[in-house]
């Protein structure tokens, strides 16, 4: 499972005209899925971005959680992280899961997050989404789990 993880003040999904999930400051984070990615996987990664610590503290060093700041987090199914263009110009998805066993598990890190008592929004699992957000630092980490 790969994610892309971005600090920011504020982000939307929209679908066809429709903002289908909005968060103000927090995580917006786009997952990949493999094949190797069963609900281990997903619950590691929903475990770990709540207590990742990529926010400032009072003296201006990341030492904060999404927990600690009362940040949302925003879940945003993206298979093109497993995308493989060493040869050629077209990238291959071939290392990416299929549909079917990857939308159960972003649903799961998702849900997975909730449950810790953060406030999550989604995007819309195989739809073409327009996403807008305001990175904050910049700050973007990349987690391969």
């Amino acid at each position: 499972m790969r994610a892309v993880v971005q600090r920011v003040s504020e982000a939307s999904v929209t679908v066809e005209g429709e903002v289908v999930g909005a968060i103000g400051p927090g995580l917006c984070v786009l997952v990949g899925v493999t094949h190797a990615d069963g609900e281990a996987e997903a619950d590691k990664l929903a475990l770990r971005l709540p207590k990742l610590r990529i926010f400032n503290d009072e003296e201006g060093k990341m030492n904060r959680s999404v927990l600690d700041t009362g940040g949302e987090v925003l879940v945003i199914s993206q298979f093109t992280l497993y995308g493989e263009a060493v040869r050629g110009n077209r990238p291959s998805y071939s290392d990416a899961a299929r549909p079917e066993q990857a939308e159960p598990l972003v649903a799961r890190v998702a849900e997975r997050i909730a449950a810790q008592g953060v406030r999550v929004a989604t995007g819309r699992f195989g739809a073409d989404m327009d996403v807008r957000l305001l990175n904050q630092g910049p700050v973007t980490i990349v987690l391969d789990l």
